[in-house]
This record gives C-alpha cells, structure tokens and sequence, in this order.
C-alpha cells in the first residue's frame, strides 16, 4: 500500500463535483481514509450543499453569508428571468421578471437550511414586496428556490413558523429554480472589490460565534 501522504497532491487537484463546490477539509479527510481503509470513493459524500436566496441588492447579502461559518462559496446571479444569460442591464429595467440573488454551496455539517433561511430574515423585511433598503422593483424582491421536495418542505415550514413574529402578512417568495445565470464577474465579492459600496445589510446581525 503506498503511503496516504504522498497523495496529498491529488487532494488539491480536485475543485469541484458535478459543478457543486466541495470542502477541501472534508474532502481531504474522507480521501485520506479512503487510502487507509482502502474504499472506494464516492463523489456524493464531498458534494456541497446548494440552496438560491434572494434579499434584494445581492453586494450584501452575498457579502454576510460568506462570512459565515459553513458557507463555502456563494455567486451572485439572476434567478427565474423570462430567458437565459440575463445582463445586469437587463434585469434592472423590470421587464424580465429576474430576481437578484445568491446561490450558496454550503456544509450542511456545520450550517442547516433552516440557519441559512434565518439569517436572511435577521437581514430583510419579508413584508415588503419588492422593496428593501432603498432599493424598489421586482428584481429586489425576497425569497428562496430550491430544486428539490426536501428544500420546498423546509423553506414552507420555516416561513410558515415564522408569520408568528410579524403583524403584516410574509410575502417571501418560494418557487422552483427555472433560471440560474451567474451574475457579471463585477458583481462577485462586489463589497471587497468596492468596500465603500452600497449595502443594505447590518453586518452587526452575525454573532461573533457564527463568524469564519
């Protein structure tokens, strides 16, 4: 049997699974004890998961969430336009339906669905329709996707519990992902490129525990 640490370099080769982000960490410990116990790899144990979450203008939302324990990777993007490969031209003139939002690839090990879908309410008001912050339209409009049953059934119950803390009715939005395009490279990790850009969200919501 060849020695396990002379295949580290193997571990680094690989970035991705079936276009879904993995854990380095996780990903090295399970190949490390696969070469130990001599098991066959099984590329579904390192997938991350993926959930869609839209908040209004993505700058912040995506910038909280990346600050967070368990999210590994997030992209701003345009989810369930009228057609593909929107621009951000595009989406901010209303006539395509698109929405701004957030895909996150996430360890469900160390962050839950239901974590996530409470952090985007401790950052939105999921009683107005289309607007947050100052910004009003369609596209700022909040919600989550999912493009599973399981996800549909938690993002429901989690919405459903929470009506109980507000007076006006939740219109959080929860559809199928039909559309997914990446947002334009300027709008990923737009808050470190432009640390004095526009941002709706209070960083200050995120406990100290919670952060990376």
């Amino acid at each position: 049997m060849k020695n396990p640490h002379k295949m580290r370099i193997k571990v680094i080769m690989v970035v991705n699974l079936n276009n879904k982000y993995i854990s380095f960490e996780k990903y090295y410990k399970a190949y490390y004890n696969m070469v130990l116990t001599q098991t066959n790899y099984k590329g579904s144990e390192f997938i991350m998961e993926e959930i869609i979450v839209a908040g209004g203008c993505f700058w912040g939302v995506a910038e909280y969430y990346n600050r967070l324990k368990g999210i590994e990777k997030s992209i701003a993007g345009y989810v369930n336009g009228t057609k593909d490969n929107l621009t951000y031209e595009e989406v901010c003139s209303q006539k395509y339906q698109a929405i701004e939002a957030i895909k996150l690839s996430y360890d469900e090990e160390i962050i839950s669905p239901e974590k996530i879908l409470e952090h985007l309410f401790r950052i939105i008001d999921p009683t107005s329709l289309d607007k947050q912050g100052n910004d009003i339209g369609m596209s700022y409009r909040v919600g989550a996707y999912y493009d599973n049953d399981k996800d549909k059934t938690i993002i429901e119950n989690f919405v459903k519990e929470q009506q109980v803390n507000y007076a006006k009715e939740i219109v959080f939005e929860i559809k199928p992902v039909l559309r997914f395009n990446d947002a334009e490279e300027y709008h990923q990790d737009y808050l470190i490129k432009n640390p004095h850009g526009y941002c709706h969200v209070n960083f200050n919501k995120i406990a100290k525990a919670e952060l990376k």
